[in-house]
């Protein structure tokens, strides 16, 4: 290749914001070696695809084949100045409206092709490192582009991608251009899955030997009493020679007290992987369990003599889990119900791009309800929900989302198993849910692949599968698991145990009885569905099915089909229902009914006592309306205006119930513990609403730009009781913050989930706001309806330093092929040359001087160039940030500025708004001997 395509095939890329002031490389480096740096801002966003050009030519032909030459919205140089600029993580699904003519299932929310584009400079000091792209989650099929070159294809929404770019990586003033097209037409489920980038993506920096991501395995071990940790560390070597490194591996207790220390030597050859082993003894440690999540961490260094050239801190925690086939489950040596549920990725307002302190949020709900853990169904879940889990002590079973033992999914299978072994919460591995080939010969294989797969990572905890059906048949599923997973199929139990007294079993799904908050009558015509837990779904209440579990101590506990409502898969109902009503809690973490009820099942360590439903019926006097009472006590008695309607023993399994006609007044409910009154509930009838009524979920927020608060939207009456039939219109203002989601749990709402406003929903709707980043003071929320008084809150906003991030790039060009023209004795003589052909003279990189000229004279300089459609339009800037030489600097024929000085030095010129090609030229004083032009890219950028 000649010099000429050497320049071409650089292409006029897209680069950082340059300018003084702009920041090329990354924010301050982390302790350690490693810098592990978010990217989540500067990406651009089009809604729909672009299609490559057809190639025709033969020079286009050549160019398709060779690395680096990718066409269309994944070139290096496409403008993609007019898209639209997100931040990540950003579910572009979410943002459709509600369509008749869109997937039911997934929530009638039309699904597509979105593409994504950002870029970002490394500095000089980041040449020689390992350069890692980290994609924690992108829905659905991901193809990813590279600087021009593809460098991976993901066909799971559910699984990371961790892509090496170091080979491709540029240094210096270059930059480096990412583009990834997400195919979200694709589905993995019959649930709302969202589309697009709705995970973190981060760029990980770390030394030429160095500790490979997912690379630590520590998980302690108990036998006999005595607890160890083995530890395995793989490494790689991206030098050119062989090296030997110490691992140094120290487990910390939650205090970060030091407990003990172990070391091992690994070899790690060029352009490979090693693996190093070694053992920490740890003496009576505190374990983790459900009550006390006690976290331990293990910080692994590499060494290379004294100094760690790589860290990772993997979280541990020292717990023992058993399943047994006559008495159930067991942790830490106890028996424990397993009182789980079953949830989904998303969330009201914000789909399935969930900020941590909405998961938190989240966690905190279910801890309420007396639930002890979650299955992930049906996939992977993210990193912060199992960080969540080992912190507030919930008990995992984390799924597979694709039953097929070929290589791509198999390898799906096995970097969950590698991501979250480490996780203490973690007490199963499932392998699929609802097979159609459970019950057959080809399931039995395929789980037997799979299962294996699981132990080559994994010995420390049992394989199960969720089967709905096969259960019976001579040759299924159940016989290649630990743990026989049981979705429904309750009256099955017995006859399963004993048929197969020696296997451990599970309910991995059950319950998924409708219901929708606020609603006692189930109309089919509306599409609402009472909330007293009858009639059943067609497979059980949550009454009858906790009965099921909790009275068989083979059981080991249950996982209840769904701790809340979500997006999609709107059953029994089609449109315009666009959200399921299976949940415990309603899409925006509110108690449904449902929720008292397995409160009064789940909770073991406190009074219980709730009254179902509110006592708010205009024109409904002297009616009567089924009351009921959930309680974990002995004895309850129902009391209408200070007189008893009756004392009845308890039933934690069935609740108690009463028929009372309607009065209005105050309903309350006594529970009785050893024959003592040991708590009460009451629930009034509301008047008209007044007022609006505005609660926080926190009183603080951190002013990082990442932390979300969700808030709670009620309207309230003179007495500032909810008023349960309200069903205002609510309209929003934010001051020093932003509304990220709007919901209210109306599983028929057609009403934007984004935007200012929001209707009530029986009295509740809920707004999710979030903080600027380096923001501080305080952030206010107002809201108002007609006919209410108003409402205000200010959420106070606590320093935070923004996390560690790549800083990435504005949408810039960089003008990197440039001709000059042959040196002239006068200016006049030099400019002629402004209209003529500039291919045929000399052409030069911007990165390097040009050679001196052998004479005094005058040098005309040229670029032609296309400017980004945002430009054209508005104009921008053309930045030197390295201008050598007298200079006159013109825009085609019209000159902008003179740079008088001959010596080194940054001059930026504006550009002025216009369509199509244009020509930067530059007239150069050159004095025999002396070289001139720039040092380092020139660039073309928007204004400001």
């Amino acid at each position: 290749m000649n010099r000429r395509d050497l320049f071409k095939s650089a292409g006029a890329v897209v680069v950082a914001g340059l300018l003084p002031g702009g920041a090329m490389a990354a924010s301050v480096p982390q302790s350690g070696a490693r810098q592990d740096l978010l990217l989540d801002r500067g990406w651009r966003f089009f809604e729909g695809d672009i299609p490559f050009p057809d190639i025709i030519s033969q020079d286009d032909s050549y160019d398709n084949a060779k690395a680096g030459k990718a066409w269309g919205a994944a070139a290096s140089g496409f403008d993609d100045s007019e898209w639209q600029d997100v931040t990540v993580p950003h579910d572009f699904v979410s943002f459709q409206p509600i369509a008749q003519d869109a997937n039911r299932a997934q929530g009638y929310r039309k699904r597509g092709i979105g593409w994504y584009r950002t870029s970002f400079a490394l500095g000089p000091e980041d040449h020689g490192k390992h350069i890692e792209l980290q994609i924690e989650g992108a829905a659905t099929f991901a193809t990813v582009w590279f600087n021009g070159t593809v460098i991976d294809r993901n066909w799971s929404g559910y699984n990371s991608i961790y892509a090496d770019l170091t080979p491709l990586v540029t240094f210096g003033d270059a930059v480096n251009s990412l583009a990834i097209r997400i195919d979200a037409k694709a589905m993995e489920g019959w649930w709302y899955e969202g589309g697009g980038l709705y995970r973190p993506v981060r760029i990980v920096k770390r030394d030429p030997v160095h500790i490979v991501t997912d690379g630590v395995f520590a998980h302690p071990i108990e036998s006999g009493g005595a607890w160890t940790i083995p530890v395995e560390i793989t490494a790689r070597n991206i030098g050119q020679t062989a090296r030997t490194v110490s691992a140094v591996s120290t487990l910390k207790d939650s205090h970060g007290a030091v407990v003990t220390t172990g070391r091992t030597t690994i070899a790690v050859p060029p352009l490979d992987e090693a693996t190093g082993h070694l053992t920490l003894d740890v003496a009576a440690p505190k374990l983790w369990s459900v009550e006390t999540a006690e976290i331990h961490t293990v910080e692994t260094c590499l060494m290379d003599g004294q100094a760690c050239l790589d860290i990772v801190v993997t979280t541990c925690g020292f717990r023992t889990a058993h399943f047994d086939a006559d008495k159930g489950f067991f942790l830490n040596g106890q028996p424990l119900k397993i009182q789980g549920v079953c949830i989904h990725q998303d969330h009201a307002g914000v789909g399935t791009a969930i900020p941590d302190a909405i998961w938190e949020f989240r966690i905190r709900r279910l801890k309420a309800l007396g639930c002890n853990a979650i299955r992930s169904s049906h996939n992977a879940p993210s990193r912060v929900l199992l960080d969540l889990c080992d912190r507030y002590g919930l008990m995992v079973m984390d799924e597979n989302r694709q039953f097929n033992p070929s290589p791509d999914y198999m390898e799906q299978l096995r970097w969950m198993v590698r991501r979250d072994r480490n996780h203490p919460s973690i007490i199963l591995w499932s392998v699929f849910n609802e097979e159609p080939m459970q019950g057959s010969e080809a399931g039995f294989e395929m789980v037997r692949r799979m299962a294996h797969a699981v132990k080559q990572l994994d010995t420390s905890r049992p394989v199960t599968a969720a089967m709905n059906g096969g259960f019976f048949t001579p040759v299924n599923v159940s016989q290649a698991v630990d743990v026989v997973g049981f979705n429904y199929n309750q009256d099955s139990y017995d006859a399963f145990h004993a048929a197969h007294p020696g296997m451990q079993l599970t309910s991995s799904e059950d319950t998924s009885n409708y219901s929708v908050r606020g609603e006692y009558v189930t109309d089919k015509d509306t599409h609402l569905t009472s909330g007293y837990d009858d009639p059943p779904a067609g497979w059980a209440t949550h009454r009858t099915s906790w009965k099921m579990i909790a009275e068989r101590d083979f059981i080991a506990g249950g996982f209840v089909w769904t701790g809340f409502d979500y997006h999609g898969e709107p059953s029994p109902w089609g449109w315009p229902t666009n959200s399921s009503m299976y949940g415990i809690l309603d899409l925006c973490g509110f108690d449904k009914d449902a929720a008292h009820i397995r409160r009064a099942q789940w909770v073991h360590d406190s009074p219980v006592i709730a009254i179902i439903p509110h006592w708010t019926w205009p024109g409904q006097e002297g009616k009567p309306v089924k009351v009921m009472v959930c309680t974990n006590l002995d004895e309850v008695e129902l009391l209408l205006n200070g007189k008893s309607l009756g004392r009845q023993a308890a039933d934690r399994y069935e609740m108690n119930s009463w028929m009372v006609p309607y009065a209005p007044g105050r309903l309350e409910a006594v529970g009785y513990q050893g024959g003592k009154i040991a708590a009460k509930a009451r629930t009034e009838t509301a008047g008209d609403a007044v007022a609006l009524r505005i609660v926080p979920d926190r009183t603080t927020v951190s002013g990082d730009g990442k932390d979300a608060v969700p808030v709670r939207i009620d309207a309230v009456d003179a007495k500032v009781r909810t008023v349960p039939q309200a069903r205002n219109m609510v309209r929003f203002a934010i001051d020093n913050g932003e509304i990220i989601g709007l919901g209210n749990g109306d599983p028929n709402s057609l009403e934007p989930e984004k935007g200012d406003r929001r209707s009530l929903f029986h009295g509740l709707a809920q707004v999710i706001v979030q903080s600027r980043e380096q923001s501080g003071g305080t952030l206010t929320l107002r809201a108002e309806a007609d006919g209410l008084k108003p409402a205000v809150v200010r959420i106070a906003i606590a320093a935070k330093a923004a996390p560690p991030r790549q800083n990435a790039t504005t949408s810039v060009q960089i003008l990197d092929y440039w001709y000059c023209a042959p040196e002239a004795d006068t200016p006049e003589m030099a400019l002629k040359n402004m209209q003529a052909d500039m291919t045929k003279w000399d052409d030069f990189g911007p990165r390097w001087l040009h050679d001196p000229q052998p004479k005094d004279g005058y040098t005309l300089c040229s670029a032609h160039f296309t400017p980004h459609k945002r430009i054209q339009k508005t104009g921008g800037v053309v930045h030197f940030p390295s201008l050598t030489g007298t200079v006159d600097i013109y825009d085609g024929d019209s000159f902008i500025v003179r740079k008088a000085d001959p010596g080194e030095g940054a001059v930026t010129v504006p550009l002025k708004p216009g369509e199509g090609e244009r020509r930067i030229n530059l007239l150069f004083t050159t004095p025999a001997g002396k070289p001139f032009a720039f040092k380092q890219n020139v660039l073309v950028q928007q204004k400001g």
